[in-house]
């Protein structure tokens, strides 16, 4: 069960455009005849919300409050598996050294310190729990209980056990497929997760700390939610969890989130916890993202994802302050990808998305699992505010061969640093308030984000006190750096200037 910490500020700007989606690992086999999971799905049953005790008007079946778990728990166990992972052999890497000139902001801690380093050739083990979504044998999990694994153990709930094989992952919203050879098993079928509710009753099942089949129960807390924890693996990180305060531990991830239909509405993946156990809440990937995944990798062996092409942020007070926003929900328009969808139909800088295909927006995380649940080629209708005025157009949604990606280096300095930068535009200058600097357009896994707090957005000015003025000049000036670096900047509409400490 990936573990939070805490809680960082989420960006105030978000990449969404060529770095939405991402790519995913390519299967290791398609499957042998026509989208059989698809095919499962369609047979799901609607999802049916729990309802209050003084409607009379309910249709005979409709589940009441308080709620009888058992039907639901019933269900869920039979069709969740325990899955045990033999991890290919760690390699000893060298502690890094903290550059004198920085031990004053670290102290004693060494923030490069690896946490419990394996000897050499020893072979980890790690456990969690799937799903079994296909009679034929087919499991959705997370990526990151499959990640690295020399082999796969599969238990049933009937105890039989399996070998595994992995048929694909997508790092970017952590589900993987992975098979084992069985036939007629109790599949659960995916609900709706779209018309999951704030309070609405939910059960996770899972394996935690190597129990298994364990059931418990809680309600939906939060919807959209994005921790900031995916990053780690991935480059262009899709999180819009289903927060819950139904008891997860480490050992669940993987493991399902359903209704009180037993219908499978979320993967359990994360928890937010100072201590690494389960401290109140717990964070599930929804259904409707897991099944594109699994989906797209049934079909094509890695994920299709479609991309909008655009730069946005969320709106706020600030923001309808600032540029005098005739609406205060939404995601605003900040920028274009060189080769925009958006921008293609008729989207303009300063628009605010109100919604998609009918949907509200309110959050980025929002409009990731709108956009993230389509691939290329498929259109979406979007909403948007433009001074007041709502405009409605059709957006026919680019794959990643037709975006040209925000502006970013593949120099191995900025791999290392797993930071991908942009020019500033005259019209960001202005707002901003700078004569010159470069911005984050996206982090991912690298040195900023294991051993800082900054957020993508940041604008940074100066290396090691020399004035940055475009991305060439960065680049130029962190190529062949050893040792400590001093990076300094802004965020936008915050006036306080922000030191970042990193070694090389």
């Amino acid at each position: 069960m990936i573990q939070t910490r805490k809680f960082r500020q989420i960006a105030s700007v978000a990449v969404i455009s060529a770095f939405l989606g991402g790519t995913s690992l390519a299967a290791y086999e398609h499957f042998g005849k026509p989208d059989t999971i698809s095919t499962w799905v369609d047979k799901a049953t609607p999802l049916v919300r729990p309802a209050r005790l003084d409607d009379k008007t309910l249709p005979a079946g409709v589940a009441m409050i308080p709620a009888d778990f058992t039907v639901a728990s019933k269900k869920a166990t039979a069709s969740v598996v325990h899955i045990k992972a033999t991890l290919k052999p760690e390699r000893n890497v060298s502690q890094m050294e903290i550059p004198d000139a920085f031990r004053d902001f670290f102290g004693d801690r060494n923030p490069f310190e690896q946490q419990n380093p394996r000897g050499r050739g020893e072979k980890a083990k790690a456990s969690g729990s799937g799903v079994i979504i296909n009679p034929d044998g087919y499991i959705v999990t997370n990526n990151h209980v499959i990640q690295g694994a020399e082999s796969l153990e599969v238990t049933l709930f009937d105890k039989h056990t399996y070998k595994a094989k992995v048929i694909g992952s997508d790092p970017n919203t952590d589900i993987a497929l992975i098979k084992i050879d069985a036939k007629n098993l109790p599949a659960l079928a995916f609900g709706n997760s779209e018309n999951v509710e704030v309070g609405q009753w939910v059960l996770a099942v899972g394996n935690p700390y190597n129990l298994t089949s364990t059931v418990t129960a809680g309600i939906v807390s939060a919807k959209g939610r994005s921790i900031n924890i995916l990053g780690e693996n991935a480059k262009a990180p899709i999180e819009s969890f289903i927060q819950t305060d139904a008891a997860v531990n480490p050992g669940n991830s993987g493991g399902a989130l359903v209704d009180l239909n037993g219908n499978l509405i979320g993967i359990n993946t994360a928890i937010a916890s100072q201590t690494g156990s389960f401290a109140g809440y717990s964070f599930a990937v929804p259904a409707s993202i897991a099944h594109k995944v699994v989906e797209d990798i049934s079909k094509y062996g890695s994920v299709q994802r479609g991309y909008l092409g655009v730069n946005i942020s969320e709106v706020d007070a600030e923001k309808v302050r600032t540029f005098n926003l005739k609406v205060d929900e939404g995601v605003r328009v900040e920028n274009f990808a060189a080769e925009s969808a958006a921008k293609d139909a008729g989207m303009k800088v300063g628009d605010v998305i109100t919604k998609i295909d009918g949907r509200e927006i309110n959050s980025v995380p929002q409009l990731q699992e709108a956009i993230a649940q389509h691939k290329p080629s498929d259109k979406v209708n979007v909403t948007v505010n433009r001074d007041g005025a709502v405009k409605t157009m059709d957006v026919t949604l680019k794959g990643i061969s037709e975006v040209a990606a925000i502006k970013e280096t593949s120099s191995a300095v900025m791999e290392q640093l797993g930071v991908s930068l942009k020019d500033l535009t005259s019209q960001q200058k202005k707002e901003y308030g700078l004569e010159a600097g470069v911005q984050v357009a996206q982090i991912s896994a690298g040195k900023v984000r294991q051993n800082t707090d900054m957020e993508e957005g940041f604008v940074i000015t100066k290396i090691d006190k020399t004035p940055v003025g475009n991305v060439k000049d960065a680049i130029e000036l962190l190529k062949g750096k050893k040792g400590g670096v001093m990076i300094e900047g802004v965020y936008p509409g915050n006036e306080e200037v922000q030191y970042y400490a990193i070694g090389l």
